[in-house]
């Protein structure tokens, strides 16, 4: 249901942001999101095209008057990221969003907002279904499978478009231009190993690690973000004869670990030394953490375990997940200091009956920068015999301080505003370079609202930036 408080104005863009919200979308499961666009553009009587990865561009004649400018692409994505708190009964796949407005934040109950890219494409609907938007041909591109990999662009097919200037609506800082991302790539590391049968005299718990922030693994990498992973092997590390029976910790590669869950068996009367200890670690953490996980909490409780690695094995496991790289690695030095050059996410690991999963992804602007890190990984996928399967990687969009379409953009920020925008880089793969790799001929520019927490239960969208980022792109069109 609308909150009583929803926004209102502008009414085109906010409605269909609303009907993104209660369409499930998730990564791979855009089919119902993207009939509806479909359906408002043959409504409207307009062409559209798919490709056989399921992108959709739907194709907008120009406004009366502007036949000879030069066609423009808009450019989002169909999907979104599906993260819940653990006390939150969701269903991704089924269930709609719901919406809460606080404080001047739209948010969603104990769930992603979507507003990464929701409301980017909801504006670009909005162009589609307002006549009072003076525009030049349109290409509304939506790609799918976005947040899983950058699947839908990697896949897409550039003969669906003619247009050589494009806006990209998916960056999440309001009065800031973006004119470069990160290009990335990954691996997932597996290993099997043997188990021995619990003895019946052994302590078996279940450890619980929440209220960490989580969140971006690009945009807010810089954030020193604590890694649910990580702490949880820091734990443990006062268990006496732990044994390692499983571990759920992190949900996709882009997503920095919020939580997480570890099984394992111990000596017997060790109760009170563990409890000490994770209150212990717990005090050490909060001494340099940073605010936004200053929530997190350790829960033990008894488990019923019938197996488990042995303790060799496990303190090898712990001191794998200790040595494994996260986090940033290098920062710009032509930018200011939160623009991080090189990443890496532990986002996953996951032991489950002996079997071992982990997957990691890694940010970067330049690809040689990224080759030390590479292969200090690799050489520690080596040294703890791990089999390896490599991501297929993505390019960067590299800065281009001298483009024209920026340029545009810049002076007509401000003449609306009365100050020119910051013109930034994102550290996160928007699609931008992927699309400039399959049409090098084309112009991007990339802006929109201010949006915070992305990739987290605790995403929100700032409403008052909304209707500036609104007559900005509705000018910006008027113009070009």
């Amino acid at each position: 249901m609308m909150p009583a408080n929803y926004p209102r104005q502008p009414a085109h863009l906010w409605e269909h942001f609303y009907r993104f919200t209660q369409i499930p979308r998730p990564s791979r499961q855009e089919a119902a999101v993207r009939q509806y666009v479909i359906d408002l553009a043959e409504k409207a009587g307009h062409q559209h095209a798919l490709d056989e990865a399921g992108n959709l561009v739907i194709y907008i004649p120009a406004s009366p008057g502007r036949e000879d400018s030069p066609t423009v692409i808009i450019q989002n994505h169909l999907d979104m990221v599906t993260v819940k708190t653990a006390d939150r009964e969701h269903d991704f796949e089924t269930d709609p969003l719901s919406l809460q407005v606080e404080d001047g934040w739209l948010s969603a109950d104990r769930t992603t907002l979507g507003a990464d890219n929701g409301l980017g494409c909801a504006a670009a609907i909005a162009v589609m279904t307002d006549p009072e938007v003076s525009h030049p041909a349109l290409e509304l591109l939506f790609t799918v499978d976005e947040e899983t990999g950058l699947g839908g662009a990697l896949n897409f097919d550039p003969s669906l478009l003619s247009g050589t200037l494009m806006l990209n609506l998916d960056t999440e800082d309001w009065n800031e231009l973006y004119i470069g991302c990160a290009g990335g790539a990954g691996w997932h590391f597996a290993r099997s190993f043997s188990q021995e049968a619990v003895a019946a005299t052994a302590e078996c718990w279940q450890l619980t690690l929440r209220g960490l922030a989580g969140g971006h693994s690009g945009v807010q990498i810089h954030e020193q973000l604590a890694n649910a992973g990580k702490l949880l092997a820091e734990a443990l590390r006062g268990v006496p004869g732990l044994r390692l029976a499983s571990i759920e910790v992190g949900i996709a590669h882009n997503v920095i670990p919020r939580e997480g869950t570890v099984s394992f068996c111990c000596e017997p009367g060790s109760e009170a030394r563990i409890r000490e200890h994770l209150d212990k670690v717990r005090q050490q953490w909060l001494a340099y953490l940073p605010p936004a996980d200053h929530g997190v909490e350790l829960a033990l409780c008894p488990a019923q375990l019938a197996a488990a690695l042995d303790p060799v094995d496990s303190l090898r496991l712990l001191d794998l997940i200790s040595l494994f790289p996260h986090g940033a690695q290098a920062y710009s030095l032509e930018q200011p200091a939160d623009l991080v050059d090189l990443s890496i996410n532990l986002a996953v690991v996951r032991l489950q009956q002996g079997e071992l999963f982990i997957e990691s992804s890694y940010r970067f602007f330049n690809p040689d920068q990224s080759l030390p890190l590479q292969n200090s990984v690799l050489a520690l996928a080596r040294a703890f015999d791990l089999e390896v399967e490599v991501d297929v990687g993505y390019p960067g969009w590299q800065p281009d301080f001298s483009s024209p379409l920026l340029e545009q953009g810049c002076e007509l920020h401000q003449r609306m505003f009365g100050e020119r925008p910051a013109i930034k880089a994102i550290h996160a793969g928007l699609e931008c370079g992927i699309l400039k790799s399959k049409k090098p001929d084309v112009d991007i520019l990339s802006f929109g609202p201010t949006i915070r927490g992305a990739h987290s239960p605790s995403e929100r969208l700032r409403i008052d930036t909304v209707e500036p980022f609104w007559q900005f792109l509705k000018q910006l069109l008027a113009e070009l």
